[in-house]
């Protein structure tokens, strides 16, 4: 079977989630097959090897999940982004409109060093607000975006052009 299919049997379609006509992708029952997770992780590596990537940044929460896999796959650095309030040390923050309202991401001043090769994970693409505040938020310390990778990418909701602005390299390991 080849990795989207096994990806596609693993992943459950909660409907209504959180609000009705929402079709909520859940990535959580990949978490109970360990051979899977790590087939994940080297495949998004794969993808950025020879890249030069030195930092991927993990978007919260449920891009902390494969981006530190990707990150030891690549023998790179990890780095983490949070929504607001989250972090303990000195941060910088960027505010990013959403559908009703906005939100507020940051990540430690000291994470990504000026000039740093940074791939951007996220556990899904959707409307690519939340991926274009990290990249933006990562170019405020001067980090150079190599590229974005998403388990699941959500195409009707058009978040590949949005983000595609920062870096043509977008990877996604299965498409609805």
């Amino acid at each position: 079977m080849i990795l989207r299919d096994k990806i596609d049997a693993a992943i459950r379609t909660i409907p209504d989630f959180p609000k009705p006509g929402i079709m909520f992708k859940d990535i959580t029952p990949i978490l109970r097959d360990p051979v899977l997770v790590h087939q994940i992780a080297q495949e998004i590596a794969r993808q950025f090897k020879g890249l030069g990537v030195e930092v991927v940044a993990g978007i919260e929460s449920r891009g902390f999940l494969f981006g530190m896999l990707v990150a030891q796959e690549l023998n790179c650095s990890f780095a983490i982004i949070r929504k607001k309030g989250k972090l303990p040390h000195k941060t910088v923050e960027m505010e990013y409109a959403l559908e009703y309202g906005s939100a507020i991401i940051e990540m430690h001043e000291d994470e990504i060093k000026a000039g740093q090769k940074v791939m951007i994970h996220d556990d899904l693409l959707a409307t690519g607000g939340t991926a274009s505040a990290a990249s933006k938020l990562v170019g405020q310390v001067g980090g150079k975006i190599v590229g974005f990778s998403f388990v699941i990418g959500l195409d009707f909701l058009g978040g590949k052009k949005l983000i595609e602005q920062q870096s043509s390299k977008i990877v996604t390991l299965i498409n609805y």
